[in-house]
């Protein structure tokens, strides 16, 4: 059996065995039993009553967080030549096209976020099995395939994040940092978890959420009850 770390053993202290606790009051517990020596994220996991491998029971879709990440998000605009200085105004990192196509090619993938355009995904739709493994190629559902490149590298850059439930059932994301207060992470929390109830498959029966919980980087879960959401 593993040692347990005098930090861990510090958290484990703090949390109440078996207890479910409200949103407001995981927020400020996952502040209090996260111990890192730099700026940890917040992530949350959410248990879905669906089955991910029928179509009709997918749950994909994309969230603005009203206090954005905490992350510093690498956008990679794919355009063409006219749309480049819109790109670069609206902040993103690296700008361009063909270079950058080769560059994937190669294997170079030092970025986040890809933003294309609908012109161009003959020369990015290759790219796939490099981007595709690593959760990075741009998709139209998700807002990265647009003619409105500005806005959505904007968009990106302020806190906008796409997800998608996994085999299991769960879908997984961060929502902040520790250094957030827990009213930021609260009203991430809620915007990310109301998004979630609004893309309920009509298909889906029973429960539909079934478990909240919330962590930071190495921090042990806490577990939070869904009605404390609606408070």
């Amino acid at each position: 059996m593993g040692r347990i770390t005098k930090n861990k053993k510090l958290a484990l202290e703090k949390l109440e065995a078996g207890k479910v606790y409200s949103l407001n009051e995981a927020s400020e517990l996952v502040k209090e039993i996260t111990f890192t020596k730099f700026d940890a994220s917040v992530d949350i996991d959410i248990r879905l009553g669906v089955d991910p491998r029928k179509a009709n029971q997918m749950v994909r879709g994309v969230v603005s967080l009203p206090h954005g990440t905490g992350k510093e998000v690498r956008v990679l605009a794919l355009v063409t030549p006219d749309k480049e200085a819109e790109a670069k105004e609206a902040g993103a990192d690296y700008v361009g096209l063909d270079d950058y196509v080769e560059k994937i090619k190669g294997g170079w993938v030092d970025f986040d976020v890809v933003i294309t355009m609908p012109p161009v995904m003959g020369k990015v739709g290759p790219l796939g099995r490099v981007l595709g493994p690593r959760g990075l190629m741009p998709n139209p559902k998700s807002g990265t395939v647009t003619m409105e490149v500005g806005k959505a590298v904007s968009e990106v850059k302020q806190g906008k994040i796409d997800f998608k439930v996994d085999k299991f059932g769960i879908v997984h994301t961060s929502i902040g940092k520790v250094s957030f207060t827990a009213d930021k992470i609260v009203d991430n929390a809620k915007e990310f978890i109301n998004t979630i109830n609004k893309l309920k498959p009509a298909a889906a029966k029973g429960t539909y959420v079934k478990s909240i919980y919330l962590s930071s980087t190495m921090s042990p879960g806490i577990q939070v009850e869904p009605k404390s959401v609606a408070d």
